[in-house]
């Protein structure tokens, strides 16, 4: 004669059972078609800095991180403002009332629709190409299309786009392909009269009042929902003048953007 199993015992096997399951659910054994997919691994937010001491002896910039390419979502504005007067010094002539009313707003508001119309003016990708060959930008590829802002550049790159407009004594700007005295003024009066809702960024790097000249770009990415954060420009910590440009890509906000930004910044000034 049989005996049947306690209730104490019957637990305890249905215990294992589930647990067995569980685990074979765990190592990939078993695909109820109930399971919920996979999340998707989340990216990990990524800065790189770039940095040069105007008043210092050197002209080779002090990197922080890898310096691989990141989109630039608007810091590109720079440039295509610096291929817009390349091209106007060559035809030689100043800007056009329109061209200002377009490239002042570009850069002192961000200004999208102003950008578009610069972007086919100096000829899209091609142009900002042979803008940034005479400038000697070695590591910026210009985004496809009307997307200016998916152009990818680096670290350093950017602050050879920076010594043409801020470094008078550099090879760039002395020799007979770069921006004139005009034009490297008129970006950094742009630059330095950016609304004060976008004047932050590298700015934190100088501190509260100290003179800066930047420009800052944000980009939210459709696939992933992430933010690219990026800032260049110039500021002045203790007498001397730095060019500091920050990318950043991965964030979960754009506030987190800003934050990792200004962070960085501070850190590779220090």
């Amino acid at each position: 004669m049989s005996s049947r199993p306690s209730p104490a015992t019957t637990r305890i096997r249905t215990g294992a059972l589930l647990a067995s399951v569980a685990a074979l659910v765990s190592a990939g054994a078993l695909h109820p078609a109930s399971a919920a997919p996979a999340a998707a691994p989340v990216a990990s937010p990524h800065a790189t800095a770039a940095v040069l001491d105007l008043d210092g002896a050197g002209r080779t910039p002090v990197v922080h991180g890898q310096d691989s390419a990141y989109d630039t979502a608007s810091i590109v504005k720079v440039d295509i403002l610096a291929a817009l007067l390349l091209q106007a010094q060559d035809a030689g002539r100043q800007l056009t009332a329109e061209e200002r009313g377009r490239a002042e707003p570009m850069i002192e508001r961000s200004d999208n629709t102003a950008a578009d119309a610069l972007w086919r003016e100096i000829g899209r990708a091609s142009g900002l190409a042979a803008a940034n060959e005479r400038l000697g930008l070695t590591a910026t590829t210009a985004g496809p299309g009307l997307k200016w802002g998916l152009t990818r550049t680096t670290a350093s790159d950017q602050i050879r786009l920076l010594r043409t407009v801020f470094d008078g004594d550099t090879k760039a700007a002395s020799g007979p392909a770069a921006l004139n005295a005009t034009s490297r003024t008129y970006i950094r009066t742009l630059m330095s009269r950016v609304v004060p809702e976008q004047s932050w960024g590298v700015s934190a790097a100088g501190g509260s009042g100290s003179p800066r000249a930047l420009k800052n770009g944000w980009l939210q990415r459709n696939t992933s929902g992430l933010w690219d954060v990026n800032s260049v420009g110039q500021v002045t910590v203790k007498g001397h003048r730095y060019l500091v440009a920050v990318l950043s890509n991965g964030s979960a906000s754009m506030s987190d953007g800003i934050s990792l930004v200004e962070r960085t910044a501070r850190q590779a000034v220090a």
